[in-house]
């Protein structure tokens, strides 16, 4: 057994608001529940409900702008910087600018439906 693995097949995410989700390891891509690594891309004007994790989530954005509302605090972060929101913290990401973000985004532990308690919108 390898020491290693490249992962070349990223599991697609089906996704009905535009968002790309490219999950290279993790729970949907090889069962790994400690750690999540995403590659994601989110169209001008994406947004979702505010959430309230089981896991610590870092992102990191490669290109554009990604709006964080974070209990009642705005953040916005550009291009280079990234941000550690504590698991358990109540937070809403969006995209509310005229340009695409790029950002990959690493969960402990892995992301999943079951952990992440979307409120309704």
């Amino acid at each position: 057994m390898a020491a290693y693995k490249i992962q070349k097949t990223p599991f697609i995410v089906p996704t009905i608001d535009g968002k790309r989700i490219e999950e290279h390891f993790g729970n949907a891509t090889d069962g790994n529940d400690a750690l999540s690594i995403a590659h994601m891309v989110a169209p001008p004007g994406w947004s979702e409900p505010f959430q309230t994790p089981e896991f610590d989530e870092y992102t990191y954005i490669i290109q554009g702008k990604k709006q964080f509302i974070i209990e009642s605090e705005t953040i916005i972060l550009e291009k280079g910087q990234s941000i550690k929101i504590e698991k358990n913290t109540r937070v809403q990401y969006s995209n509310p600018f005229e340009t695409p973000c790029e950002y990959l985004a690493i969960c402990t532990p892995a992301f999943s439906m079951e952990n992440v308690h979307r409120e309704e919108q």
